[in-house]
């Protein structure tokens, strides 16, 4: 999943691509490195951010949405607001993208109606304004797949289809350092709850708080916890560096489809 961020104040790229041309130059970019969906957003969710109107969210997103639509790849659109989860699927997005999880006011009954539409649904503790400011788990794991599980159960409750759900754990939102590689480590208990996992690691702070590297050069960090959420069961990464982190990945794929040949050439030759 490439990421398309559509403002002036994301902890990344920030900037880069705030005009819908610029978007849509990087978002044709990110699709010829390789990119299987690309996930745009027009209000930035890093640590300490303000809201943005409706309004504003929606002249930053749609424009971009709707002159991708003919690009043949999935469309996502990372928002917490109903509205603009309305409006983006009625201008062709594949996915809503929703760090809140769905739990504004109305954004079950923005989501629901819509078959062809897939949800990830994110765990955050706090919101974007105040997350980081004194994060407590008792048991880190335990407390972000429940929280997940009961956000599956109010989606299906609302009638939204299990078979439309993909969970992240929310790396960095609302979590220390120790948190957040407690999570990686453990990641794969969380494959237990039967939908697609999505993990967000691209050049976030906990990779530079173990380099030192600042946001922009934590490519190489980044691939390393692209690779090691594949290895702990993570479906979807969303990522800055697609092609990196394709390549990297095709690496791995390219063992694990030999040794599985391997197994079951052995298991044929002993049968």
């Amino acid at each position: 999943m490439g990421i398309i961020n559509v403002t002036p104040d994301s902890f990344s790229d920030g900037g880069l691509y705030l005009s819908a041309q610029q978007a849509i130059a990087h978002a044709k970019h990110l699709i010829d490195e390789g990119a299987d969906i690309l996930d745009i957003g027009g209000e930035s969710t890093r640590p300490g951010s303000q809201q943005v109107s409706i309004d504003e969210e929606l002249n930053r997103v749609i424009p971009v949405l709707e002159a991708l639509t003919d690009s043949q790849i999935p469309l996502s659109v990372d928002t917490s607001k109903p509205e603009v989860m309305k409006q983006a699927i009625a201008a062709g997005a594949f996915m809503i993208n929703d760090v809140n999880a769905l739990r504004s006011p109305g954004a079950l009954e923005a989501v629901a109606p819509h078959a062809q539409v897939q949800i990830c649904l994110m765990h955050m503790q706090g919101t974007p304004r105040n997350m980081q400011e004194n994060p407590q788990y008792k048991d880190i794991v335990h407390e972000v797949k429940d929280f997940l599980q009961q956000h599956i159960q109010a989606a299906k409750s609302a009638g939204i289809a299990k078979d439309r759900l993909v969970i992240d754990p929310g790396f960095g939102f609302g979590k220390t350092l120790q948190h957040n590689f407690t999570l990686l480590n453990q990641l794969d208990q969380l494959t237990s709850l039967g939908v697609p996992l999505l993990a967000g690691l691209s050049r976030k702070s906990m990779l530079g708080a173990v380099t030192g590297n600042s946001a922009a050069d934590r490519i190489h960090e980044s691939i390393a916890a692209a690779l090691l959420a594949v290895v702990k069961g993570a479906k979807i990464v969303r990522v800055h560096d697609v092609k990196a982190t394709k390549e990297a990945l095709a690496v791995y794929t390219a063992m694990k489809n030999c040794v599985t040949q391997e197994i079951h050439s052995t298991a044929s030759n002993r049968n």
